[in-house]
């Protein structure tokens, strides 16, 4: 019977199928794709784009003077510290696991951080003395999990989120100096997460967002610090109402709502009066950012198609003033990226030609200046190649924007071999910033494209729920027309094209080489879903959540979870698979890398397995990176380039 249904479901077009609405741009003409000539182009050495470190926090100290960042220097994710005005980063802690979520005690003794155990994803929060000295676990608590630290602003309080293991939902609390947590909220719904965004009124509440796990709709909430007694301040069904910051008298609120227009937008909100302040309106995903000390500005960030901008907007006025950045990835990292005097903000970008960098932004000036960086010498915008942003049709009509990466001096002779990237998520974008990945595939040869499927968020709601129940349906075929882009160019090989991702992106990768058994030449699936169903038996309770908001329950749909696992299509693949996973991930549990395993072994198809130890979803340590690197590298050279 599930043959018969998969023949059925394969065979099906969709000419009745409307046109997912999402802003209005023009197609790209194939042909305008261009490889530039550049004399000294080579290839990155995939050693240089792995130890490349990334950004992973940063923080002020408590006067300014010092800052302190979360990054892997030495292969691990650590703590340095550094002065504020530049120095040589000095390391502040050690070890084998992942140490970020950084806050600084207002009285400037302690780094606070979290830290989990082999990629598990179970946080305890620990802190450093600033002035170094041992580490210390004040919490401790192996069945919860504790995140998202916000220093307050008197007597030793931090608020943070907490989760069980044995639940989906977290809840806002506090901890004390001692370690002592105690919960706020007593949330019973599992699809729904409490996060601190704000103190206010001196230390005495906090402002925080109620949030469902899809991202598709949140509350804003003011909740007392004595009490718990929590004040619902914004809140709608199905609408996204997510503040940023506050000003320090909790007056004014900066939000992003999708009320009223289906895309995020961002304004000024009075608690007292409940009046809004509005932006000019853009047809872009445009979401407010952190408050500035002093109450008088708030930040905002514009994802204009995968391309992103910073503004500074005045509350008085609503006067915006775009940050001096280049186009690229912009943001502003933490609820605390601004110094203690006001003067000062953190800043990262990163481009297709330039790895992530962190900068300090000159509130007053409006200008910016390099504090960490962070790539290798060898990976300069010289040698690195460029990227596009291009619109194309899918097969009913839908627009579908992607990012394409392409290597100089090609020949336009239609032999040069492809990848095909999609992204995690779903709910995720592939925006215009850095991609080692992107890097090493066009620096070797490989045009590289990265499409916004439906189901993605920047293009508005309908398009970010385009693909609930559809999972590897119309998003699959988005997928393939990005393959049919790059062939239309008449560079690429059509039968030299890849397809490589991770979670989603691997789920993609499977379903791909599964359902459109022709496509794709040769495939790199790190940590996908081959079935929902054991996804579902397996995962931790919050995903769990998650997945119901996408597929349902296996038992309320199972025809759906047939239609969108891979497990379905799994008899017809042919393409060599390699298949990458940590032993640790509770996101894509073990399981789901073994049973593609089994299922094509059994076939006798080309696939090989490789399981890390002691690491989760998403791989931390140096060692593992290099080597993920190189065997997708290796594995897509030997397929599609005979080498």
């Amino acid at each position: 019977m599930r043959l018969i249904f998969t023949a059925i479901l394969l065979a099906t077009t969709s000419p009745l199928a409307a046109q997912v609405a999402s802003p209005d741009r023009p197609v790209t003409d194939p042909g305008s794709i261009v490889s530039p000539a550049n004399p000294a182009a080579r290839p990155v050495p995939l050693d240089d784009i792995g130890v490349t470190r990334s950004l992973y926090d940063a923080v002020w100290s408590a006067d300014g003077k010092t800052i302190f960042v979360a990054t892997d220097l030495t292969g691990r994710v650590n703590i340095w510290r550094m002065d504020a005005g530049g120095s040589w980063p000095v390391q502040l802690t050690q070890s084998d696991e992942a140490q970020a979520g950084l806050a600084t005690s207002r009285d400037g003794r302690w780094l606070y951080f979290t830290q989990d155990a082999g990629g598990n994803e179970y946080y305890d929060v620990y802190r450093v003395p600033t002035n170094g000295g041992a580490t210390e676990n004040l919490t401790n608590t192996p069945e919860r999990s504790e995140s998202g630290l916000l220093a307050g602003p008197a007597g030793g309080l931090v608020a943070l989120s907490t989760k069980l293991k044995s639940e989906g939902q977290s809840n806002l609390a506090v901890m004390d100096a001692a370690g002592k947590v105690r919960n706020l909220t007593a949330e019973k719904d599992p699809a729904f997460s409490w996060s601190a965004v704000a103190w206010v009124d001196g230390g005495k509440a906090i402002i925080a967002n109620r949030s469902l796990v899809d991202s598709s709709a949140s509350e804003i909430w003011k909740v007392e610090v004595a009490s718990g007694t929590a004040t619902m301040l914004l809140g709608k069904a199905k609408t996204i109402y997510s503040a940023s910051g506050a000003t320090p008298d909790g007056a004014v609120l900066a939000v992003t709502t999708d009320e009223g227009t289906g895309q995020p937008h961002a304004g000024a909100y009075t608690v007292a009066t409940k009046k809004w302040q509005w932006l000019p309106k853009t047809p872009w995903e445009e979401t407010s950012d952190i408050v500035t000390p002093d109450g008088k500005a708030m930040f905002v960030r514009t994802n204009n198609d995968g391309r992103s901008t910073l503004s500074r907007v005045d509350l008085a006025s609503m006067a915006k003033t775009d940050l001096a950045l280049d186009p690229g990835r912009n943001s502003i990292p933490g609820l605390t990226a601004i110094s203690p005097d006001g003067k000062r903000m953190f800043v990262t970008r990163s481009g297709a030609d330039s790895p992530t960098m962190l900068y300090a932004y000159d509130l007053a000036a409006n200008k910016t200046a390099a504090i960490v960086p962070l790539a290798m010498a060898s990976l300069t915008p010289a040698l690195l190649p460029k990227s596009q942003v291009v619109t194309y049709k899918s097969f009913d009509g839908t627009l579908i924007s992607a990012i394409v990466t392409t290597p100089f001096n090609l020949t336009r002779d239609g032999r040069t071999p492809a990848i095909v990237m999609p992204h995690g998520g779903p709910t995720g974008q592939s925006q215009d910033g850095f991609s080692r990945y992107a890097t090493a595939f066009a620096t070797r040869g490989y045009i590289v494209i990265q499409p916004n499927f439906r189901g993605s968020t920047g293009y508005g709601k309908a398009f970010q729920e385009a693909n609930f129940k559809d999972l590897g349906g119309g998003d699959l075929k988005d997928t393939v027309a990005a393959k049919n882009f790059l062939v239309q160019s008449g560079y690429v090989d059509p039968k030299r094209v890849g397809i490589f991702g991770g979670s989603y992106g691997g789920f993609m990768t499977l379903m791909a080489i599964g359902r459109t058994p022709d496509e794709f030449a040769a495939a790199v699936q790190w940590f996908g879903i081959i079935n929902w169903r054991t996804m579902y038996r397996d995962q931790d309770e919050f995903l769990k959540a998650y997945q119901r908001t996408l597929l349902g329950t296996p038992e309320d749909n199972p025809d759906v979870y047939d239609a969108s696992s891979p497990l379905t299509y799994m008899k017809a693949a042919k393409a060599p698979l390699l298949s990458l996973q940590g032993e640790n991930d509770i996101r894509v549990p073990r399981g789901q890398a073994q049973e593609v395993e089994d299922i094509l072994k059994a076939k006798g198809n080309i696939v090989e397995t490789v399981f890390y130890p002691a690491e989760g979803h998403g791989f931390q340590k140096r060692e593992t990176q290099l080597d993920a690197l190189r065997r997708t590298i290796g594995w897509f050279d030997k397929y599609l380039k005979g080498e």
